[in-house]
């Protein structure tokens, strides 16, 4: 522990940097979201104590804390904004179709046909009068592989 301290003593620089890229690295590895900030806030610890900022072990300590709280509280902000819950996720391909414009490609029989949306042909049904193929149709509601569509 002593070497440590006398190390720490020496060249803080690098132990805030050997902390900073192992979070980095467990942060790469498994994708937690939460140990991004704390590796930026150890790297910025890191070039503040390389360029001389007199802090000592618990200034410095201090600063890594309320770094990380910061970036941390603004992240959640920044991410609110950037994609709102109720927003649809990304990922979710098929949730993200409701609302949108699809072309009839197959002519609706009792019913049913296909509609292209998305870069994709779909089973579609739809209540009432169907347009021809080629015609325009909204995307209401997905059960499954149909889609549930309306007319334009």
């Amino acid at each position: 522990m002593n070497a440590l301290i006398e190390f720490h003593g020496a060249q803080p620089f690098w132990i805030w940097l050997a902390l900073g890229v192992i979070l980095l690295a467990i942060e790469s590895a498994f994708s937690t979201e939460w140990l991004l900030w704390p590796a930026v806030s150890a790297g910025v610890v890191a070039v503040l104590t390389a360029i001389g900022l007199p802090l000592g072990f618990w200034g410095e300590v201090a600063l890594f804390a309320a770094l990380t709280v910061a970036a941390t509280l603004m992240s959640r902000q920044l991410v609110q904004k950037v994609n709102p819950s109720e927003a649809p996720d990304i990922n979710a391909r098929d949730s993200r179709l409701v609302g949108q414009r699809a072309q009839v490609v197959q002519a609706f029989v009792d019913g049913r046909g296909r509609v292209f949306v998305s870069g994709a042909e779909w089973s579609a049904e739809i209540d009432g009068v169907a347009p021809p193929a080629g015609e325009s149709v909204i995307v209401e509601s997905i059960d499954g592989p149909l889609l549930k569509v309306r007319a334009a």
